[in-house]
Formats: structure tokens, sequence, C-alpha cells
């Protein structure tokens, strides 16, 4: 019985690895191509401060968000990122999060590094 539960899950595992090598992943997304669908205007702070950035591809605080937050965080005018404020703990229904920043931050630069990360509808929050 055994071996056949380890056949079952083995053909499985198989099937899961086919499918996920068909669809791709952020690893075959064109940074040029995906960099096109992000929506920003060439906009540099010239003052420190704050924004939001919504990031609707951002499903989980557990691994998304620290992806988000480590590619921002890459930009030396990124001085902290840290998830926008959630209406219910531990669940993640408010996808976007607040950049504090230095002077000469260009948003449009950090809306690009988020899209080579596969969040390629990430936009500024007006």
């Amino acid at each position: 019985m055994r071996g056949l539960v380890y056949g079952i899950a083995a053909v499985a595992a198989v099937g899961i690895m086919i499918a996920i090598a068909n669809t791709g992943g952020p690893e075959s997304v064109d940074p040029a191509a995906s960099a096109t669908s992000v929506s920003a205007d060439a906009v540099t702070m010239e003052e420190a401060g704050t924004l939001t950035l919504a990031v609707p591809e951002m499903h989980c605080s557990f691994s998304c968000f620290p992806r988000v937050k480590e590619t921002l965080e890459k930009n030396e005018a990124v001085e902290q990122v840290v998830l926008g404020p959630q209406k219910v703990e531990g669940t993640l229904d408010n996808r976007q999060v607040v950049v504090q920043y230095k002077a000469g931050f260009a948003v449009d630069n950090a809306l690009k590094m988020l899209a080579t990360e596969g969040f390629t509808d990430s936009q500024l929050v007006k």
C-alpha cells in the first residue's frame, strides 16, 4: 500500500514540475517588456519624504512582502519600506507599501525594479 502512495506522489510531483515549467514565473519575465507595463511618470523626488506604492501581485506578508521590501531597499535613496496598514491582522488585505525615501528617489526606477521581480502592476498611489 505504501508503494502505491509513493508512486502516486511521484506522478503528482512530476505533473506539478511540468505545469510550473510550462507557465514560467518571475524568472521568465523579460525586464524590458515588463517595465513598459508599469504605470508611472518619470518622477524624481526633490525632498525626503514618504509615499505609498500599490503592489497588486503581493499576495502574502511572509514571502511577497519581504521580496518587495528587499527589492526597494536596494535603492540607495530608500530608507525604509513598511507594509501598509491592514484592516484585519494577519491578513494581507491592503496590498500597499509605504516607502520612506531621501531626496533623489526616482519612483519610476523603483517601479521598474519591482517589475523585474514579477510585480509588474505596481504603481504610485496618488
